[in-house]
């Protein structure tokens, strides 16, 4: 089983983290210190297939890295860590840009409607890398128990490489999800990232932090 690293300590981060240790896979959690606290705690907490670091140090040693970061800090902490240690690996990127700045519900980041996408730019920031948008969509604890969610719920995914995109997708079927539909090129990423404004109000009107949805074909 390959390495992960996965960039983020806050929800996301740890939910995905702490599944991915119990599917087998040994994983490094990374953020901006080697002492954060929340970090090594994870780490205790998921045995020895669980380990803590900077960014850097998850970027070095994962072949498959999930970012888990907000979007409004998501490509500087690519830099952070160090653009040479991205090459030919797979990016799983789960982050939205959204604005927070005038309270919830939030809006998406302006430049990231309709011409550009955050998976788009961070195939850019990483062109020798393998971007994978997927699981943006849903609430962390769905994103690896589908069973919180009634129903035969789709996840979408895109992005430029077939082979990332079909080993991202095994890991998803890993997580419960049976049907992943391949909206194709990075460039999907706009729709994926643009439907959390829906999301918010399908929550805000169900009172249901669980809802998926399915795409009938």
């Amino acid at each position: 089983m390959k390495k992960i690293g996965v960039f983020g300590t806050g929800d996301v981060g740890r939910t995905i983290a702490t599944k991915l240790v119990a599917l087998g896979y040994e994983v490094k959690m990374g953020s901006r210190t080697a002492t954060n606290e929340i970090a090594l705690k994870w780490a205790n907490e998921n045995g020895g297939k669980a380990s803590a670091g900077t960014f850097a140090d998850a970027a070095a040693f994962g072949e498959i890295i999930f970012n888990c970061t907000k979007g409004e800090i998501t490509l500087s902490v690519f830099e952070l860590a160090g653009l040479k240690f991205f090459k030919g690996k797979i990016i799983a990127d789960l982050s939205n840009p959204l604005d927070f700045s005038k309270g919830f519900p939030p809006t998406l980041t302006g430049q990231y409607i309709n011409t550009t996408s955050l998976g788009e730019e961070i195939q850019k920031l990483l062109p020798d890398a393998y971007v994978v948008k997927t699981l943006n969509m849903v609430t962390c604890a769905v994103m690896v128990n589908l069973k919180l969610s009634p129903g035969d719920a789709t996840m979408l995914i895109c992005g430029n490489h077939a082979k990332a995109k079909q080993e991202v997708t095994e890991i998803l079927h890993q997580f419960g999800w049976k049907d992943v539909l391949d909206l194709g090129e990075i460039v999907g990423a706009r729709g994926m990232e643009m439907y959390l404004a829906l999301w918010v109000r399908l929550f805000l009107a169900t009172n249901n932090v669980n809802v998926t949805f399915r795409i009938n074909r």
